[in-house]
């Protein structure tokens, strides 16, 4: 009975390898994101000697600099996009697969790569995710038009929420870090 055991408890605990799918997955699409964002930008700097050009009128330029701000905000939200799936493969494999032995000796990872916990992993991940949500809601409020008083007490609201959401977010990252620091010293 205990080699049967044996051999199905080293098979659960192989079935972890699962997660290298989603690892690669998550990398591919990240390195796609990037890509996307890449070329997007090689196109707003592209188009950016148009702005200057003296047969555009004031309402032309108007527009264009309108259409080149959305750009850049998409711009931002693909390369964030991008930065999730890379943190999100990266911490996967940390959690199920192995610890990242190049990472854990480099100075740059300390902050951001080394992921210690599942809640670890969602917490960075919900900062950027949260970063996105800020990027849409500033790509929507570009393109808001405000046809009465009530439009502009909704953006000041929104823009309330998103502070607010900051706010919390960051204060949860502290209290993480005092509560880090002292099972530390506990142990």
């Amino acid at each position: 009975m205990n080699k049967l055991e044996e051999i199905f408890e080293r098979i659960l605990w192989d079935s972890r390898l699962v997660v290298l799918l989603a690892v690669v997955a998550s990398i591919a699409v990240g390195i796609a994101m990037f890509y996307i964002a890449t070329v997007d930008a090689w196109y707003v700097l592209s188009h950016l000697i148009d702005y200057s050009s003296t047969q555009l009128d004031a309402t032309a330029r108007a527009v264009l600099r309108s259409a080149t701000i959305a750009h850049v905000v998409e711009i931002i939200d693909g390369y964030l996009l991008g930065t999730v799936l890379l943190i999100f493969a990266l911490g996967l494999y940390e959690l199920f697969i192995s610890k990242i032995d190049m990472a854990a000796r480099s100075e740059k990872s300390s902050k951001v790569l080394l992921i210690s916990s599942l809640d670890d992993l969602k917490a960075r991940l919900a900062k950027v995710i949260l970063m996105i949500l800020i990027v849409k809601f500033f790509e929507h409020a570009i393109r808001m038009t405000f046809d009465a008083p009530l439009d502009l007490l909704y953006l000041a609201g929104g823009i309330g929420l998103i502070a607010l959401s900051i706010m919390m977010s960051h204060s949860d990252a502290h209290q993480l870090l005092e509560y880090n620091k002292e099972s530390s010293e506990k142990h």
